[in-house]
């Protein structure tokens, strides 16, 4: 039964690691390439890992890929979203195709400001929340 397991666990991953490269080939800009290999090469890597876990059946080999999987889990997501952040703060263009650009005209490249959408539909006034402020601390 585990052989079984360790074969199921093994292939899936080598085609998620294989489904990942292939994205990064495939993709046509640079935001859907780092989704594409953040989603499958987790993914593959968790599985390869868990069918090795499997394969070894110790306790301090099983604990050593539990950790390695939940730190890939953890970071990967992270970093993907930074190297995305970065990517288009640095001016890298969306796929022609893509449809909604939700950063667009919320981030000032001049003052490297990201703003809100609530800061975008109302202006602040900046006197009107120092007086407020000054209204909250004498309160």
């Amino acid at each position: 039964m585990t052989e079984i397991l360790i074969y199921i666990f093994s292939t899936l991953g080598a085609l998620f690691a294989l489904l990942a490269a292939i994205g990064l080939v495939r993709m046509p800009d640079t935001y859907l390439r780092i989704s594409v290999n953040t989603k499958a090469a987790t993914l593959g890597v968790g599985l390869l890992l868990g069918s090795a876990a499997i394969f070894f059946s110790d306790f301090s080999v099983t604990t050593r890929v539990q950790a390695i999987v939940i730190f890939i889990f953890l970071t990967a997501p992270v970093g993907a979203h930074l190297l995305g952040r970065t990517s288009y703060f640095l001016g890298n263009s969306l796929w022609s195709g893509s449809v909604i650009d939700d950063l667009k005209g919320k981030y000032n490249k001049a003052t490297h400001e990201l703003k809100s959408e609530d800061e975008i539909k109302k202006p602040v006034d900046k006197e009107a929340r120092k007086k407020e402020e000054k209204n909250d601390q004498t309160s």
